[in-house]
């Protein structure tokens, strides 16, 4: 087989694998290098599953509209099943602080079209059987977002990808980007060489290293964020719950958890000081302290058995925004990097919208959002996302 390509894509996880599944439905030749031995096998699968739009930068909205479609279709589209679950997304409020961070999002999301609203203490209670009601205020619920399995997900557009003719290699490591002047010719790997004119990096929490191949210095650094699941429990619980309140221990600031299809729960927190790095070893520290505020949240889950827990990498920039752009001093060369924990819920439309700016010149969204992800703009002239 020839190893020249129209596109090849460094990465296959949550990023990479969409990126070249619509490629491949237009029509190129796309070869996908990933250093595993499957898809999936990075962050992708460390990803609890949850898929919301109702964010506050509207970049974001705008990419996670365009992956809320393409999930909640693709059973419909392929038949293929990939634990997609329509039960929104829930943010209770205890404190007035919360409550003004949520309200203020309001007018934003919902120019974009979002279904969300605010929801009083006897509202939130309904959509959160249990919840704890000393104290509560209310918050916001958006019916329309939902969860699927990243693993079943991943495995099924590799899976249409592949019937498409998209071409995969496993267990290669990219040594060496091939560049003639300010041009793109293609990619060495410990076990071949590749030539192509277009190289997408959506190498996650690799994309630095990657990038240095290049002589860029991307601003991606990786942070280690821990999860558990439980085993199912019958179920009760529609949205994906969010407590952005801080931990009473200063060790987490919010923290997440979601019911899946299955029954099982699910459910992560954001650690107040970040563990940069790359290490993945799980922690002591994890569950007792997740347990706690799980169970003052909501009592009922107090019983529930744990059946194991795992942490995963958020590859992060230091504005909390992901990078989606070609390098202007390397003609071919594209970066979708830096998602900042959120790779598997963006990753369809972030996938859709980088095939339409390698193959057309312009993203499916409108430009001048889009070009708030650019690789060029100041990292630090803005607050990180007020809804991470």
């Amino acid at each position: 087989m020839s190893n020249n390509y129209d596109v090849i894509v460094i990465g296959g996880g949550s990023i990479g694998v969409p990126t070249a599944l619509f490629l491949t439905l237009e029509g190129q030749k796309v070869l996908v290098v990933e250093s595993s031995s499957s898809v999936g096998q990075g962050q992708n699968k460390a990803a609890l599953g949850g898929i919301r739009a109702t964010h506050s930068d509207p970049a974001k909205i705008l990419i996670c509209q365009e992956s809320l479609r393409i999930f909640s279709e693709w059973e419909q589209t392929h038949g293929q099943n990939i634990g997609w679950k329509k039960g929104g997304y829930c943010f209770p409020a205890y404190r007035t602080h919360e409550e003004n961070i949520l309200k203020s999002l309001l007018p934003i999301q919902k120019s974009f079209g979002l279904n969300i609203d605010w929801l009083d203490a006897d509202g939130i209670r309904e959509v959160v059987p249990g919840i704890q009601h000393e104290g509560l205020i209310g918050g916001t619920f958006s019916p329309d977002d939902g969860q699927a399995s990243p693993l079943l997900a991943i495995d099924a557009m590799f899976r249409v990808s592949r019937e498409r003719g998209c071409i995969y290699r496993f267990r290669e490591r990219v040594v060496e980007l091939l560049i003639e002047g300010n041009r793109v010719k293609g990619i060495r790997t410990e076990k071949d060489t590749y030539y192509t004119p277009v190289v997408v990096n959506a190498a996650g929490a690799s994309a630095k290293g990657m990038g240095k191949l290049a002589g860029l210095d991307i601003p991606v650094t990786p942070d280690s964020h821990e999860a558990g699941i439980s085993a199912p429990i019958e179920q009760f619980l529609g949205p994906l719950v969010v407590d952005l309140r801080p931990g009473p221990e200063r060790k987490t600031s919010n923290f997440y958890f979601v019911q899946n299809n299955k029954g099982a729960v699910i459910f992560c927190y954001t650690p107040s000081k970040p563990f940069l790095g790359t290490n993945r070893e799980p922690t002591s520290e994890f569950l007792p302290i997740v347990a706690r505020r799980m169970v003052n949240l909501l009592p009922r889950l107090k019983n529930m058995l744990i059946r194991r827990v795992w942490r995963g990498l958020y590859p992060m920039t230091p504005d909390g925004l992901p990078i989606c752009d070609c390098v202007h001093e390397i003609e071919g060369l594209y970066l979708a990097v830096g998602m900042c924990g959120q790779g598997f819920m963006i990753g369809p439309g972030i996938g859709r919208n980088m095939m339409n700016l390698i193959l057309y010149g312009a993203p499916v969204m409108e430009q001048k959002i889009f070009d708030t992800l650019s690789f060029y703009r100041d990292f630090y002239g803005s607050k990180k996302e007020a809804l991470k």
